[in-house]
């Protein structure tokens, strides 16, 4: 496919509709700065739901963020009219769709963008005048590069597979106070557990192995151990810092995304199970080990060479389910507290894996 014709290249329009999810979102990053590589001079617009738009916040190659208001102005049936109405005032030459929902193509249909590029994905070839045909391989790879295929569908110049994150000044300060005012001793090694994951319980391994790995972890680097999570893991990390004898600090639930995004930037050892902070993590480069059972160990690891997975395969992983069709958990169940604290320790190092 030749590259999408722009017909005002130089201060071109370009709305790109973003992914829904954190950690999908963190793996658009390429795509993003390699549409504004391509075009330096386009004026390019996210369209993203509020709970991204974090991600996307102090990006160099982003100009604007809209918010899709699915709770509100833009909710489904009449607000999605108005929200191709919204996006037909504002002239758009060309939608790049990171979503491959038949919605995101009927909204730019609807708002008359002219150039429509996505993948034909949901049975919406007819909206999209730049339809990409889905190669069977990409769903073989990692999704950075799945998403990267629509730069080649698009006829665009690929600018490589590194995340993009950035911290604003502003968060960096609060994280550091935030840090000092739990008694962090920031001299040393900060060292973060994220216990949580959204979609359900089978990405999560177990709380009690958690809150031991904590206490080796808090002995070994001389300090308490950082716990992560959204407002829905309190009570978790409350468990945690308990049955670890009081080796964590929770911070699960007290901090914004953008905010979680300038403490993990302070860690020297971020331990997570499969979740859109570890995404975070792999783009701020940080060291991390990642605890994988449910989900594709292939399509959605941590991008990071400085990163590990500690996966024991069993025949029925990866399932993608968001419980344990079996209530054993045996993915999770395999995966032993000196196998994560080996490859933490292994990173401490500089080990290879």
């Amino acid at each position: 496919m030749n590259k999408v014709a722009l017909k005002k290249t130089d201060h071109a329009r370009i709305l790109i509709r973003g992914a829904n999810w954190v950690g999908d979102a963190i793996m658009t990053t390429p795509v993003i700065r390699a549409v504004k590589k391509n075009y330096p001079n386009a004026h390019l617009t996210l369209l993203v739901k509020p709970w991204v738009a974090p991600v996307f916040y102090n990006n160099p190659f982003v100009d604007d963020i809209l918010i899709y208001e699915e709770g509100g102005r833009h909710k489904k049936g009449w607000g999605t009219v108005r929200l191709a109405r919204d996006l037909k005032g504002l002239r758009f030459d060309l939608a790049v769709l990171m979503q491959n929902a038949f919605e995101a193509a009927l909204i730019t249909f609807l708002a008359g963008i002219p150039e429509r590029l996505g993948y034909d994905t949901d049975a919406r070839s007819l909206l999209l005048n730049r339809c990409i045909p889905l190669d069977p391989v990409l769903k073989q790879v990692h999704l950075i590069d799945y998403y990267r295929g629509i730069l080649k569908g698009g006829g665009l110049v690929d600018d490589g597979g590194t995340l993009d994150l950035f911290v604003g000044d502003k968060e960096r300060n609060k994280a550091e106070k935030l840090l000092e005012d739990h008694g962090i001793d920031l001299s040393r090694p900060v060292v973060a557990i994220n216990p949580g994951a959204t979609g359900g319980t089978a990405k999560r391994w177990f709380p009690e192995r958690f809150a031991e790995l904590s206490k080796r972890l808090a002995d070994h680097f001389g300090g308490k151990v950082l716990i992560f999570g959204g407002p829905g893991d309190d009570a978790l990390g409350e468990e945690i810092t308990r049955m670890s004898g009081n080796a964590c600090v929770n911070l699960a639930g007290k901090t914004s995304l953008a905010g979680a995004f300038a403490l993990i930037q302070r860690c020297s050892l971020f331990i997570t199970n499969d979740s859109g902070l570890m995404h975070a993590a792999a783009a701020l480069g940080i060291n991390q080990v990642a605890v994988i059972g449910s989900t594709n160990h292939i399509a959605t690891p941590p991008s990071n060479e400085n990163s590990r997975i500690v996966r024991v395969p069993v025949p029925c992983s990866p399932c993608m389910k968001p419980e344990c069709r079996y209530d054993h958990h045996q993915c999770m169940d395999n995966i032993s507290v000196d196998m994560v604290f080996g490859e933490a320790l292994n990173l401490e190092r500089g080990g290879n894996g």
